[in-house]
């Protein structure tokens, strides 16, 4: 069950990087967050999910775009299985990268207006 607290803190943490300072890995957001281990990495995957599910309720561009896998610069599976679910990405995998990018674009713009 994610924490709404931590979920809101992750919102302004992620509002409040430069644009230079993103995207951020989801290890620097859970320092940022002054988490301690067990589990850091997925209670920030958890908050960032409760995050995909309010801006699609409120037609918002995914704030959790801006934080990916160390491992390249996409965020994990769970990130584009629930952008599929919640209507916001195509459901072939083939679009997934293309979608993410415009995600992050509109990001942000939306960060920047």
């Amino acid at each position: 069950m994610p924490d709404p607290k931590l979920a809101a803190r992750l919102r302004e943490l992620l509002t409040s990087l430069p644009d230079e300072g993103v995207p951020i890995t989801y290890q620097q957001a859970a320092e940022a967050l002054g988490l301690s281990p067990p589990r850091t990495v997925q209670r920030v995957a958890l908050a960032l999910e409760a995050l995909m599910r309010d801006d699609v309720a409120a037609g918002r561009p995914l704030i959790a775009a801006l934080v990916v896998s160390r491992r390249g610069e996409l965020p994990r599976l769970g990130f584009f299985e629930l952008a599929v679910e919640l209507g916001r990405f195509p459901a072939d995998p083939a679009c997934h990268e293309a979608a993410y990018r415009q995600e992050l674009e509109q990001v942000l713009a939306a960060r920047s207006a």
